[in-house]
């Protein structure tokens, strides 16, 4: 070999020997706590969603979501009760809602549902959830005996709706209804805020024969027949859907102008029914919330 080959050959030995050595000493120099994690799934912000109408035993769940840096960091499993009163947490904190003395479950419905909030945290997908039965219990959360089904599904929905715009109320459940029944009913609203926006509406009618469907189910179910019966353009429930989702769009109950004493209006396509009920228990239950 010629001495100019043996020269490269040796120079080329260095430049290799230089590269490894820059390149282990470069990685093993950088601090353990300035390794950058793998960054999250999700977008940051507040996430909200509700079950469509209430069960049977006048609750409707909600869930809230809270992401930063890409991540679930909390979340908060509800239910707010057709009749008003307060939210299923408070209730079962204060006691009243005893699932372990009456029912004999393994711990009050709060406990259960912060455990089953935890477990979102650390899967960070609400899809990630294997359900023993079909009502939708689990084995893969310690000490959760209650049905979870509904929490994880709207953690889903909650995602899927994206996060929600800051808005100029206070968060939290707002209820106002009626002081007395008229033609067998009494109207009720419920509001959820949260990120100071109004997220979730509700208008229902609450029966003054015990025991009946409320008015939304009554509606859904063809029996209040107000298209039949009264050769309305839509049935009471989804004329009611039109009237929330007004709300939801303006934020604001007092942006609705009425055509006449009853309180009808021009203002919400496909709806012919009164509304002025609606917006003014709107606007009590918002009272608190400014």
């Amino acid at each position: 070999m010629s001495k100019v080959r043996i020269k490269l050959y040796m120079l080329a030995l260095v430049v290799t020997a230089l590269l490894v050595f820059t390149g282990c000493s470069s990685q093993s120099a950088l601090p353990a706590d300035k390794v950058v994690p793998a960054k999250g799934m999700y977008q940051d912000g507040i996430y909200f969603a509700e079950e469509d109408s209430y069960s049977s035993s006048g609750w409707k769940y909600t869930v809230t979501l809270e992401v930063k840096d890409g991540k679930i960091v909390s979340a908060d499993w509800n239910g707010v009760n057709l009749n008003g009163g307060k939210d299923k947490d408070t209730l079962s904190k204060d006691g009243e809602y005893p699932i372990v003395k009456a029912g004999g479950a393994q711990a009050d419905w709060h406990v259960q549902a912060e455990r089953a909030e935890a477990y979102l945290v650390e899967i960070q997908d609400p899809t990630k959830v294997n359900y023993i039965d079909d009502a939708g219990h689990t084995d893969d959360i310690a000490g959760v005996s209650i049905h979870v089904v509904e929490f994880f599904e709207l953690a889903k929905k909650a995602l899927d709706n994206g996060p929600i715009a800051e808005g100029p109320y206070k968060d939290g459940f707002y209820y106002a209804q009626e002081s007395e029944f008229v033609n067998g009913w009494k109207y009720m609203t419920h509001i959820v805020v949260r990120n100071g926006t109004i997220v979730a509406v509700d208008w229902n009618g609450i029966p003054e024969e015990k025991g009946a469907p409320d008015k939304d189910n009554l509606s859904r179910s063809g029996e209040y027949g107000l298209v039949a019966k009264g050769k309305a353009q839509a049935e009471w429930h989804e004329q009611a859907q039109r009237a929330e989702a007004y709300l939801l769009k303006t934020q604001d109950p007092t942006k609705i102008t009425y055509n006449d004493d009853k309180g009808h209006t021009d203002d919400i396509a496909g709806v012919s029914i009164h509304v002025n009920e609606f917006f003014k228990l709107a606007e009590e239950a918002l009272k608190n919330a400014k």
